[in-house]
């Protein structure tokens, strides 16, 4: 069990590659030996014309360092958002592989784990913030409830160390510790993402998913959202994956990024690049439609 400090660290110095996704693919429908082919972007296309399946995304692969952060990039349907629930183990991929290693285990393929393999890893190494707060946080308890019900799922039994940790988390999200006892309906919509992040660094994961945790947001409140973060994971070493079409939240966060676009990885790179001179016409697309 940690300790009660507030952000903790995680003990990684000694592994290079934290997490190697490697060809991850997902079908919905029956799939044939046409769905590959016959979509993507040059065809436009996510829907097999031969079976009618859709390929949410196909052929993924990147890697991600300790402390190190990639942004994933595209439109709505470009397949972003399946690759992030594939990796935390909302969505069950069709193929590919995701390792995980820590120093505990250094190489576990997280589409390979039993159901209680998976829960642990839920709890204790992969953090996730979604996009919106109904999906991530329990509404009918409160908010220091959210933080103790992952605390709990990790084994956390003691009522005053529960209480002691939550309050802390809260705390170094901006919420006014007077206000863990306050349900989630009662906050603002940045108020219930710090609330997410809180239950999500609950127990010191090693990798934070961050699913467009800012749309929908002011952009004064996405500001403080995102400094926040910035200051969390350079605080704790935590390796971030952003999901977002915003690419200022992604130049902003994001060491290295890939662009998505009907299901397919078009580019990938430094981030800084990928934005000053895009080479696929997809990215100038997007990158002109910023700088309009």
């Amino acid at each position: 069990m940690m300790s009660s400090a507030v952000i903790e660290a995680p003990a990684l110095t000694s592994i290079e590659t934290l997490l190697e996704v490697r060809g991850l693919t997902k079908l919905y429908g029956p799939g044939c030996v046409n769905c590959l082919g016959l979509t993507g972007p040059e065809s436009n296309n996510t829907v097999c014309p031969v079976c009618g399946s859709v390929v949410a995304c196909a052929d993924v692969s990147f890697s991600l360092r300790p402390g190190h952060t990639i942004g994933i990039v595209g439109e709505s349907g470009s397949g972003k958002s399946t690759v992030l629930k594939s990796i935390y183990g909302d969505i069950e991929p069709t193929s590919g592989q995701a390792i995980l290693r820590t120093a505990e285990d250094p190489e576990r393929n997280l589409f390979a784990l039993n159901p209680q393999a998976r829960r642990r890893v839920r709890n204790f190494e992969i953090g996730m913030v979604y996009q919106t707060p109904r999906q991530g946080l329990n509404f009918g308890i409160t908010a220091g409830g959210n933080v103790a019900d992952r605390l709990l799922a990790a084994n956390w039994r003691q009522v005053s160390r529960i209480r002691h940790r939550a309050s802390g988390l809260l705390d170094r999200m901006e919420i006014p510790v007077g206000r863990m006892d306050d349900m989630p309906g009662d906050f603002s919509g940045g108020m219930q993402q710090r609330v997410q992040v809180a239950k999500a660094l609950a127990n010191g994961p090693v990798v934070l998913l961050l699913d467009e945790m800012t749309s929908g947001l002011d952009v004064s409140v996405q500001a403080g959202v995102l400094d926040l973060i910035q200051e969390i994971q350079h605080e704790a070493n935590i390796a971030l994956i952003v999901v977002s079409h915003d690419l200022g939240v992604v130049r902003l966060l994001c060491e290295k990024a890939i662009v998505m676009k009907n299901g397919r990885v078009v580019e990938r790179g430094l981030t800084d690049q990928i934005l000053e001179d895009p080479h696929h016409p997809y990215t100038q697309l997007l990158v002109s439609s910023v700088n309009r």
